[in-house]
């Protein structure tokens, strides 16, 4: 598999024109063409621009002095924030990404020209399901302090979806506790996915004293949907009970979330009596977890 994937990187990196210092013929390599587009018309703050490119700061920061060096960028204090460093193209940069926009429609262009109609079909549907396998692999799950702003930003979009999808709405003052104190260990955990430095999913966990652990939290934001991101989360959910023992999970949801539900069930959750007087499910689940290896430190 390591072989396939290699045999593949090299295809790619000659293909796409990464080998060169002079990308798409213009007098700079793929690496300052990649982050003059990321940058974008309206400015980009350094840190998120190091987020989305998953760079070494070290790194970027040298690709962008040589963007200000050749009169393409501009790095300053953030108006919206003085602490923080932004960067935007100037008028020369503006016109250059043009430029380079309109170079790479016509690299695209060629690279599908020879292809028969049915091979370029098989092109794009492959190069969709690599594109989406590539972000599955980006994304990172680690465990979070609750307070923490990007757990803060999961719990408060997972809330909304449930007011929006509930035919009732949802007030979490009405539904069982999983507070910041519970879910911070050893009371409970819980785990926040990134990806590109973004927060976009959560899971968590609540322990209780000679009782089933309950799984609480299960969010991932409709931009991650498809990656398999729900799953993951689950079952690094188990894999951290596991390791501190529990043999046992449960969890309830409502009707409305039918592609949870149909997680639970693929996962090997089966729906047992009510446990629990939470107002707003429908349907209780439990698992009875088997030994598993412990999670590594990083998810």
């Amino acid at each position: 598999m390591i072989t396939k994937v290699r045999r593949f990187n090299r295809t790619v990196t000659q293909r796409a024109g990464a080998l060169s210092d002079e990308f798409l013929a213009r007098d700079r390599p793929l690496s300052q063409a990649r982050v003059l587009w990321e940058i974008g018309p309206d400015g980009r703050d350094v840190r998120d621009l190091r987020a989305r490119l998953d760079l070494d700061s070290g790194y970027l920061s040298r690709l962008l002095r040589a963007l200000e060096g050749a009169g393409l960028v501009e790095v300053a204090p953030s108006p919206a924030d003085g602490r923080v460093r932004a960067a935007r193209l100037t008028p020369a940069g503006r016109a250059e990404r043009a430029e380079l926009d309109r170079r790479s429609d016509e690299a695209a262009a060629e690279l599908l020209g020879p292809l028969s109609a049915s091979q370029r079909g098989q092109l794009l549907t492959a190069m969709a399901d690599v594109e989406r396998l590539l972000l599955a692999s980006a994304v990172r799950v680690v465990a979070c302090d609750p307070r923490d702003a990007d757990a803060r930003f999961c719990v408060a979009a997972y809330f909304t979806e449930l007011g929006r999808r509930f035919a009732g709405g949802f007030d979490p003052a009405q539904s069982i506790s999983a507070d910041d104190d519970e879910l911070t260990p050893p009371a409970g955990l819980l785990l926040v996915a990134r990806l590109h430095g973004q927060p976009v999913g959560c899971a968590a966990l609540k322990f209780r004293d000679r009782q089933p652990a309950e799984v609480k939290r299960m969010w991932v934001a409709p931009e991650a949907r498809g990656l398999g991101l729900g799953r993951r989360l689950l079952e690094e959910v188990e894999a951290r009970a596991a390791a501190l023992r529990v043999t046992t999970l449960r969890l309830e949801t409502n009707r409305a979330l039918t592609e949870a539900i149909a997680l639970y069930r693929a996962a090997g959750y089966r729906e047992v009596k009510a446990f629990s007087p939470e107002p707003y499910a429908h349907h209780w689940f439990e698992k009875t977890l088997g030994r598993r290896p412990t999670p590594s430190p990083a998810g």
